[in-house]
């Protein structure tokens, strides 16, 4: 079989007109309905491009032609990338490894091919290293060219596949591990909110407690205008808000009289012992971790755990610390009588701006126009 003298025409005579691009009609058609693929041709030597599409012709694919580097990429640029790329080493201006390394970064999904004389082995073999698929030396016999070609194609589509059943297969583990995780935290949040319930009822007093906060905490954060994902967040973190009471002695939860500044300090640390308690909630609920551990902070840093002021109290902490004080004040405890509806709301707004957010109480009292009934308690 005859070689192609890439570069060394016979004759010149037979030279096609100087193009910066041209794009070669397949002689041998891909079946109906099926897409030829697409290769750029990329050499400043005009006669070798013309004789390489022709060859790559006769195996049915859509040529373009390239006479540079930039001429290349603008072309690459127009198509929206192509399956192969077949390029020389040495081109004028910026060479064919250039291209590969713009190719490469630009369009990871196209196979690179390069062309090079005998003498410039060791450059081609860089371009391998480089991310090159393969590469041909000059001269090149017409049946090696469609065979690489067409071998660099096959490479180029099962890596294509292999890495898309990689994509496929972690989605589907993502997936499995996600769908998983959602059943042990639904799970988890079963047994807390159940360990609510216990905690309540060991005492008469705040019994139903947790779900009233909830209920009100829901009301106030619509009546604002959240949007329904935190709302459901304030909900839930309404609900766990004293969690963290599972730790406290009964003695000190239920004591009727003032208390020690070494039980005080034991009531406190529900705030963070909850907190700890629901960590494993951190990454899809933030908002209750924060309620949990914030809800009784106030407004001029007098508050605790962290004595936090003003702004730097999540919105969600603050509603429920608004809510909490209201039920707290509208129930008989241990160590007092409940006060009237009417009369809360009043000690709410006289403690407003000191230790509870106006917005808040405004929004958690419209929610309740009728202050002389609790609609929301069960």
């Amino acid at each position: 079989m005859p070689r192609l003298k890439l570069g060394q025409p016979a004759d010149c005579r037979d030279r096609p007109p100087p193009v910066l691009f041209s794009r070669m009609a397949s002689l041998n058609p891909a079946a109906p309905g099926s897409e030829p693929e697409r290769i750029l041709v990329v050499d400043n030597d005009e006669y070798v491009r013309r004789v390489l599409t022709r060859a790559l012709a006769i195996d049915g694919y859509t040529t373009f032609e390239a006479e540079g580097t930039e001429p290349a990429l603008a072309l690459l640029e127009e198509l929206g990338g192509v399956p192969l790329v077949l390029s020389d080493i040495h081109m004028p201006g910026r060479d064919g490894v250039a291209l590969l390394m713009d190719v490469i970064a630009k369009y990871p999904d196209t196979a690179v091919v390069m062309l090079t004389g005998d003498a410039d082995v060791a450059m081609a073999v860089e371009s391998l290293k480089l991310g090159a698929l393969d590469y041909l030396a000059k001269p090149v016999l017409v049946e090696e060219l469609q065979q690489r070609v067409r071998r660099a194609l096959d490479k180029r589509r099962m890596t294509i596949q292999f890495r898309n059943l990689q994509k496929n297969y972690q989605e589907d583990l993502e997936r499995q591990v996600s769908e998983l995780s959602r059943k042990n935290q639904q799970m988890f949040l079963a047994q807390v909110q159940m360990a609510v319930r216990m905690l309540e009822a060991k005492d008469q007093y705040t019994r139903g407690h947790s779900h009233r906060v909830a209920m009100y905490a829901e009301a106030t954060g619509r009546m604002l205008g959240l949007d329904e994902e935190l709302v459901q967040q304030i909900r839930l973190g309404g609900e766990l808000h004293d969690i963290g009471k599972i730790g406290t002695r009964d003695a000190v939860l239920n004591k009727p009289g003032a208390l020690t500044e070494e039980e005080f300090a034991e009531i406190r640390r529900h705030t963070t012992d909850g907190e700890e308690m629901l960590s494993v909630l951190r990454e899809d609920h933030p908002e209750v971790l924060h309620i949990v551990r914030w809800h009784h902070e106030r407004l001029d840093g007098s508050g605790f755990p962290d004595g936090l002021h003003d702004a730097d109290i999540p919105m969600t902490a603050r509603i429920v610390s608004v809510v909490d004080a209201f039920d707290a004040m509208t129930t008989t405890r241990a160590y007092r009588e409940m006060r009237k509806p009417e009369l809360a709301f009043e000690e709410l707004e006289r403690f407003q701006g000191m230790h509870f957010d106006p917005t808040v109480v405004k929004a958690f009292r419209a929610a309740f126009p009728d202050s002389s009934l609790l609609p929301l308690q069960t």
